[in-house]
């Protein structure tokens, strides 16, 4: 643990893990060891291609063009056009603006809780650099891949203190999530096991299990990681952690 801040504790997983219901419970569970906060620091490019699709006039056709733009780098055998690499590094910026607000609650003494993690470790995989390792494009748009590398680079650097990694079968994934592509989440699901987030403390959880059982689980590896911080539970919630 870094000594200066409160601990980083970050959830991972592929979609299907149940990530989004396990932060949420999580954020309570934490504040009984003092002020927290939960951050968000996946791409969502989802996200912001529906809010967009919903603006008038032209909103279909931006939430349509992110979606198309942000598939094509990583589907792109030839060179890259500048059109999908500039929606790409609009959402390293994005990305870049919430890890430094995750950064600055630490030194505002929050205990952060993340859902996901910036890798470097393996590009192209989830959470990790989208640009293909040797980009064909224009010197600008190989230009922007390499700023997209050190971006993933210096924030895979910032480790987590705690990471939860929730792995979870392909069958499950699929029946959580029927809308998504099978052989999209069978390439997450086969990375999870391999990501180390540069030496971080990882729990590894079965999330196949019944809800309860995992939420159990990870209240239960969070227990034990903070009292070896020197950090009290306390019922009331939100009181000063004790150090």
């Amino acid at each position: 643990m870094n000594a200066k801040f409160p601990p980083l504790i970050a959830v991972i997983g592929s979609d299907g893990s149940g990530k989004s219901t396990v932060c949420e419970h999580l954020i309570e569970y934490v504040k009984h060891y003092g002020p927290a906060v939960q951050v968000h620091l996946g791409k969502q490019a989802g996200n912001v291609g529906r809010a967009a699709a919903k603006l008038p006039l032209l909103g279909r056709s931006v939430g349509k063009a992110i979606e198309s733009n942000t598939k094509k780098v990583k589907t792109k055998k030839s060179r890259i056009g500048l059109l999908p690499s500039a929606v790409i590094i609009a959402f390293v910026g994005r990305r870049l603006l919430r890890f430094r607000r995750m950064l600055a609650f630490r030194r505002q003494g929050y205990i952060v809780l993340t859902d996901r993690f910036p890798q470097a470790q393996i590009p192209g995989a989830y959470d990790g650099t989208v640009f293909p390792v040797d980009v064909e494009g224009s010197r600008f748009v190989r230009w922007l891949a390499a700023r997209e590398r050190a971006a993933f680079q210096w924030m895979a650097k910032q480790k987590p203190d705690l990471v939860l990694k929730l792995n979870v079968s392909l069958d499950v994934a699929c029946a959580r999530k029927p809308d998504h592509r099978k052989a999209a989440l069978e390439k997450k699901i086969a990375v999870t096991p391999l990501l180390t987030f540069e030496g971080a403390d990882i729990v590894d959880l079965d999330a196949d299990r019944p809800i309860e059982e995992v939420l159990s689980a990870a209240e239960k590896a969070i227990a034990e990681f903070m009292v070896v911080q020197g950090y009290r539970y306390s019922a009331d919630g939100a009181s000063p952690a004790a150090r």
